[in-house]
């Protein structure tokens, strides 16, 4: 056997031919499917050309080998028979390896990530390591190398090594781990301890993370598995939403309502960027403080980037609301009052106040008939109320003896039939509420809540008693409007013409009245 005969029979005897074509292909639907290079490309072309290249000088080693003369030249024969058989060892190694790196590339590159199912990057490096070791033994035993001397060693040699190694591989079974369970994936925003940014890249040893600083933090892979990590922007079945809040404060003289109906106005009339739609924005009080109420914007931002920037357009739309409404943004600050001897800035509001009730009891049925003596000592007995949107003033079944007097706004009617509450009349300022608990005792007929903000004031027994002794024929007045607001809410669970209420109306009133006598002690 010439030296190419030998050359070519060791190419047929390790398939050389046949794995470069296999590469080949490789490179192609790679190049083709994956264009963006890949280390792993180029390690799986230099094996393939290291093992090409120690094909000749194996088949060289084994020609020359044969050759050597006998005798004399016996124990050089054996030499380069033995040398034949490592480079021989080496090339059916490299082979391996290409073979493996190969379907790696073919499996990882190609047909995992078509089918949808990505395979993390340790795993794929910790697959192709026992798949290389797996074949490094197949390979050894094929040319028949003894193993078990080798395998004892390595086992003190493995313990040895992982005691002393022990931190960095509990870093690199974390990041297995991590990888594995999918807690933490790269494009993950997440806060570990102060530092907050996304996640970049997760290694065998470490995870490095990317801050919106333009710094890339480095996190060992155990201090991750044995801390805490926020990840944020990630639920169950929902989009990669963050809810942000943005805090503000505003002046106690300005109502709640007013300001938070004015903020989210504002902030849902036109859309802001990278604020969702849905679920909307939403303003609450949370707080009273020194800087007044303070309130806060919670809104969910869609890209978790720009979270500073974002919060910076919401604040610039609160601010420009407050401004709209008159109500400017509240600083931390202390009221110190000064009081001349006199006091007569709350002289001149308490007469004020004064005068503004006296005008509202003028505008009612149930007071027009005072004196204007009569009408003071009620004003001066009245107690502030005011009720925000849905608070209830009364509640149907409840005892209570006062009435409310409404100055502003509006109050819905409400009477519970067979258990379903339906609202059946809306009653505007100015007008009087509750006034058959404190005139008769009975419970209250109706629940009524306010259907805005409104401003009343609440009447007690006592003060009404006083005028009633004074005058008492008011007493028939009042049963007169008692009994036509008690034979309305009949009428409507009962379905009574008008005929029959008018009826009704004027039976009830002697009853009324002989009930109000009772309780104030006229009778």
């Amino acid at each position: 056997m010439n030296l190419f005969e030998s050359i070519l029979d060791e190419a047929i005897a390790d398939r050389t031919l046949e794995l470069g074509a296999a590469v080949a292909i490789t490179l192609a639907v790679t190049r083709a499917l994956v264009p963006r290079a890949d280390r792993r490309t180029r390690a799986m072309l230099v094996m393939y050309l290291g093992h090409a290249a120690l094909i000749p000088v194996a088949g060289w080693l084994r020609w020359s080998a044969g050759t050597t003369a006998q005798g004399a030249l016996a124990a050089a024969a054996a030499h380069g028979a033995g040398m034949a058989s490592g480079v021989r060892f080496g090339a059916l190694l490299l082979a391996a390896m290409t073979t493996i790196a190969a379907a790696g590339q073919l499996a990882f590159d190609v047909v995992l990530p078509r089918l949808r199912l990505p395979v993390p990057r340790i795993l794929r490096d910790l697959i192709t390591a026992a798949a290389s070791i797996v074949a490094v033994f197949a390979v050894a035993t094929r040319l028949g190398f003894n193993l078990s001397g080798i395998i004892a060693t390595s086992a003190v040699v493995t313990a040895v090594v992982g005691f002393s190694l022990q931190d960095t591989l509990g870093n690199v079974m974390g990041g297995l781990a991590l990888q594995l369970d999918n807690s933490i994936a790269v494009g993950d925003w997440v806060k570990v301890g102060d530092v907050s940014g996304r996640v970049t890249e997760i290694r065998w040893r470490y995870t490095a993370v990317e801050t919106r600083n333009w710094e890339t933090v480095i996190f060992p892979n155990s201090v991750l598995m044995k801390g805490q990590v926020t990840v944020a922007g990630r639920r169950a079945g929902q989009p990669p939403y963050w809810r942000r809040w943005v805090y503000f404060a505003v002046d106690t003289n300005h109502p709640p309502p007013r300001v938070i109906g004015a903020v989210v106005d504002a902030l849902r009339a036109a859309p802001l960027d990278h604020v969702a739609a849905a679920p909307p924005p939403q303003c609450i009080l949370v707080d009273f403080g020194d800087t007044g109420c303070r309130y806060a914007v919670r809104y969910w931002l869609t890209d978790l980037a720009v979270d500073d920037p974002t919060d910076a357009a919401v604040r610039t739309r609160v601010y420009f609301a407050l401004k709209r409404l008159g109500a400017p943004i509240a600083a931390p600050t202390r009221h110190v009052y000064m009081h001349d001897a006199s006091h007569s800035h709350t002289e001149a509001e308490r007469e004020r106040e004064m005068a503004r009730r006296l005008r509202v009891l003028a505008r009612l049925d149930l007071f027009r008939e005072l004196a204007d003596d009569e009408r003071a000592a009620i004003a001066r007995a009245l107690q502030y109320a005011p009720f925000a949107t849905g608070e209830a003033l009364t509640r149907q079944g409840n005892v209570a003896h006062w009435l409310y007097i409404l100055a502003a706004g509006e109050v819905a009617i409400l009477v519970a039939v067979d258990g379903v509450e339906r609202e059946v009349s809306r009653v505007h300022a100015p007008t009087i509420v509750g006034e058959m608990g404190l005139l008769t005792g009975d419970p209250r007929a109706a629940t009524v809540i306010a259907a805005s903000e409104i401003e009343c004031y609440r009447l007690d027994k006592e003060a009404f008693q006083a005028v009633l002794h004074a005058r008492p024929t008011l007493a028939r007045t009042v049963a007169n409007l008692l009994s036509r607001r008690k034979v309305e809410l009949e009428a409507v669970k009962e379905g009574l013409s008008a005929e029959a209420k008018e009826k009704r109306v004027t039976e009830s009133s002697a009853q009324t009245l002989g009930r109000i006598l009772d309780f104030f002690g006229l009778a």
